[in-house]
């Protein structure tokens, strides 16, 4: 019997042949927002490794929108053609579906690389940029203060959104996920810790959503009928006083309402001062909890590594994807394992043979995992 961790599943006209996504992973190496041969080495392994649906990393939408000067961007025809590349190799020789996350960092933008002074924010010698968000308010001592948006600032942010979806359409993108988390631009119009905003776009719960659900909107109605749309939400700040389970409940529902196919259920991200319970599948209650308050599949993600663990997960009805990341950073080729343990198949390369359906080797890993 096929493990229901290798059992397909459908988001609108997309069907995907397991429930193991590759969460998307910031690379920090584009080069004004365009792909290299770092991103072709390493979505190039991905495709490879047997995953149904295959994220690419927060994509920004505008050049201010990124994080770091080597974020991934979709905002002019040089990144999209470099991205054009990258996606060429991974359907050639690939199987998996693949989707791509868009992002604007908001107030978290214009950051050194996390590998360098660890992410603090750039100076203006150092080609620092004036970011952006909800409020005039800091992420942090020592950061900047963002330029509060106003009503043509929201617009341009929205049209930045939705010329990436046309892009994305262009390139032939699977699926859209929509980063509506982690203290980003769209989700810090919904904490109350970020958004202290006196017009219509804050104050109450239903002011706080107004911007997060028309930049979905306007995203869905550029994106084709057939493909799916998601989103990746913050559940929780882990800071008194900031989101909570129930709101996002709330914004769910509004999601749904407005045409959203799943939602990954993440936390934090918002202040520095969050305290997370991190362990394995730590976020996993808030994925099933958000299936049953809005009634779309989710994705749980959140140190997920244990084979046995994902499809329990998704055979218990928890969630109904299991998205990796640093289990597959350190494993790409996870998904072969997984299927070798808990009786399932996935698609692999040729030239590859040897190593997927060695008996030996299986057993080996098998029971290298059983000794830790």
């Amino acid at each position: 019997m096929t493990a229901a961790l290798f059992s397909p599943f459908t988001l609108r006209g997309m069907t995907v042949a397991n429930r193991i996504a590759v969460s998307p992973m910031c690379q920090y190496s584009a080069v004004d927002g365009s792909a290299t041969d770092w991103h072709l080495m390493h979505y190039g392994k991905f495709a490879l490794a047997g995953a149904g649906l295959v994220i690419l990393e927060a994509t920004h939408v505008e050049a201010r929108g990124r994080i770091t000067h080597g974020c991934l961007g979709l905002y002019s025809d040089e990144n999209e053609a470099a991205l054009a590349r990258v996606l060429a190799f991974c359907r050639q020789h690939g199987t998996g579906r693949i989707g791509m996350q868009l992002s604007h960092s908001g107030r978290k933008g214009s950051a050194c690389l996390p590998w360098e002074n660890r992410g603090r924010p750039l100076s203006p010698e150092a080609g620092g940029w004036q970011n952006v968000a909800p409020s005039a308010i800091a992420y942090d001592a020592g950061w900047p203060e963002p330029l509060e948006l106003d009503e043509a600032g929201i617009a341009e942010v929205t049209e930045a959104h939705v010329q990436a979806v046309r892009r994305a359409v262009r390139l032939g993108i699977d699926l859209i996920e929509v980063h509506i988390a982690h203290g980003y631009l769209l989700h810090s119009f919904l904490s109350p810790l970020t958004n202290q905003r006196r017009d219509r776009y804050g104050g109450s719960l239903d002011n706080r959503m107004r911007v997060p659900l028309a930049v979905f909107r306007a995203m869905r109605a550029a994106w084709p009928a057939e493909r799916p749309m998601g989103v990746r939400l913050t559940t929780t700040d882990w800071v008194e006083g900031g989101w909570t389970p129930e709101d996002s409940d709330r914004f769910a529902q509004a999601l749904a309402a407005e045409g959203c196919d799943y939602l990954t259920a993440s936390s934090g991200g918002t202040s520095p001062a969050q305290v997370i319970p991190v362990g394995e599948g730590h976020q996993v209650a808030f994925a099933t909890r958000l299936r049953h308050a809005s009634g779309l599949p989710t994705m749980a993600v959140g140190m997920i590594q244990d084979p046995h663990h994902a499809e329990a997960i998704i055979a218990s009805g928890h969630a109904d994807f299991v998205a990796l990341a640093r289990g597959m950073l350190h494993d790409p080729h996870w998904p072969w394992f997984a299927a070798a343990t808990v009786s399932g198949d996935v698609s692999y390369p040729p030239q590859y043979i040897r190593a997927y359906r060695s008996e030996f080797l299986r057993e080996r890993r098998r029971a290298a995992d059983t000794s830790l």
